[in-house]
C-alpha cells in the first residue's frame, strides 16, 4: 500500500512579467503568533515605506495587524536608475553603516564615480534588488526581523516561510478598489476600531491623517482618479469603504462590521470628515509634544530649541495642510523626522 503524503510542496507563486503589475501580498508570523505591539507596527510601517522607496515600487495601501500584514503594491517597469538616484535609494535603507551594510554613502559615491569593474558589480547588485516584488518583500521581512529580534531579546525565525501574492488587474478599478477596501477594513473586521480612519497602521488611516503618497495610491483605484483632488479621492474612497464594511464579511459572521448608523452618517456627509475630525487625526500623527502655530512662531521656537540642544538633524517645521485649499493651510508644527 502507498504511504500517506505527510508533506506538501510549496505552492508556486504567481509572478507577472508585465510592467506596472499590481500585487496583493500577505505574510504572517511563524505559527501565527500575536507578536506586534504598537511600537513594532510603527517600525514596520516606516520600513515598508523605506523598502518601497529603495525598490521603486508604489504602495497603494496596507494594513499591519498583530500577526500579519497585507500590502497592495504596484511594481512598475524598471527604468534606468542613475548613479545619483542609486545613492539616494541606498541612503534610504542604510543612512549609517551596519553589520549588514558596511559601505558608507561616501564610499559608494566614490566607487560609482570611478566606474571600475568593482563599481559595476556593486551597481548591478543593487539594481537587481529594485523593481522586483520578491526582492521588495525580502528586504522588508529581513530588515524587520533583525529589528524585532534585537529589540525583543529574541532569535530565530519571525515569519512563516513564504508570503502569498495575488495579481490584481490594474485597469480594472473595481477590482483594485475591492482589494484595497478589503485590506483597509482589516482592523474593523478584527474589532479593533469601528472606523478605519482611526487605525494608524493602515493605508486609509495614514492617507486621511497626512495625505501624500497614500492618497496617490488610493487615487489609482478610481477610474477618474487623475481628475480628482485629494479631498474628493478620500471622500469617495471612504464611502466605498463604509458601503463594503457595513455588511459582515461573507462566510464569517464573527467578524465585526461598521454600524449602519455610521454608514448613514458617512453617506449623508458625502464621505467628508469634519474639520475637527481631520485636525484630531493630524494631531495624533504630527505632534507628540510638538509646537503648533503659524510658520514664524514655530520656526522661532525651532531655532531656539536647536541653539539650546545643538540638535540639527530631523527637526523641521512641518505644514498641517496636504494641499493649498486645506482648512489647516496656515498651521504648522515642529517635530522630529521619526514621526513621519
Amino acid at each position: 500500500a502507498r504511504e500517506p503524503i505527510t508533506t506538501m510542496s510549496r505552492q508556486r507563486r504567481i509572478k507577472s512579467n508585465h510592467p506596472d503589475t499590481i500585487y496583493h501580498c500577505v505574510t504572517r508570523t511563524v505559527n501565527g503568533e500575536m507578536l506586534f505591539d504598537n511600537s513594532a507596527k510603527e517600525t514596520l510601517r516606516k520600513q515598508l515605506h523605506q523598502a518601497a522607496d529603495f525598490s521603486g515600487v508604489e504602495i497603494i495601501t496596507y494594513a499591519i495587524m498583530t500577526n500579519h500584514f497585507h500590502i497592495l503594491v504596484r511594481v512598475p517597469e524598471q527604468k534606468n536608475v542613475s548613479d545619483k538616484e542609486l545613492v539616494r535609494r541606498y541612503k534610504v535603507l542604510h543612512p549609517t553603516p551596519s553589520p549588514w551594510a558596511t559601505m558608507t554613502i561616501e564610499v559608494l559615491e566614490n566607487l560609482l564615480r570611478e566606474n571600475s569593474s568593482v563599481a559595476q558589480k556593486v551597481r548591478d547588485k543593487l539594481l537587481r534588488r529594485m523593481g522586483d516584488l520578491s526582492e521588495f518583500m525580502k528586504t522588508v521581512k529581513q530588515r524587520f526581523s533583525i529589528w524585532f529580534n534585537q529589540n525583543h531579546s529574541r532569535f530565530g525565525t519571525l515569519w512563516a516561510e513564504r508570503f502569498t501574492s495575488t495579481v490584481v488587474e490594474g485597469n480594472h478599478h473595481f477590482a483594485m478598489r475591492t482589494v484595497a477596501a478589503y485590506i483597509d477594513l482589516n482592523p474593523v473586521r478584527a474589532g479593533i476600531v469601528r472606523d478605519p480612519k482611526d487605525y494608524r497602521w493602515c493605508g486609509y488611516g495614514e492617507a486621511e491623517a497626512v495625505g501624500g503618497k497614500m492618497v496617490q495610491g488610493l487615487r489609482s483605484t478610481m477610474a477618474e482618479g487623475e481628475k480628482l483632488d485629494d479631498a474628493t479621492v478620500l471622500a469617495e474612497y471612504r464611502m466605498k469603504l463604509f458601503g463594503k464594511g457595513s455588511t459582515p464579511k461573507r462566510g464569517d459572521f464573527t467578524s465585526a462590521s461598521i454600524p449602519a448608523a455610521e454608514l448613514e452618517k458617512t453617506l449623508k456627509a458625502g464621505g467628508k470628515l469634519s474639520a475637527e475630525q481631520r485636525l484630531r487625526l493630524r494631531m495624533r500623527w504630527l505632534t507628540k509634544g510638538a509646537i503648533i502655530g503659524g510658520h514664524q512662531f514655530v520656526n522661532g521656537h525651532l531655532r531656539e530649541y536647536q541653539a539650546r540642544t545643538s540638535k540639527r538633524r530631523g527637526m523641521k517645521v512641518r505644514p498641517f495642510a496636504t494641499h493649498a485649499k486645506d482648512d489647516f493651510a496656515e498651521m504648522f508644527s515642529m517635530r522630529g523626522g521619526q514621526d513621519s
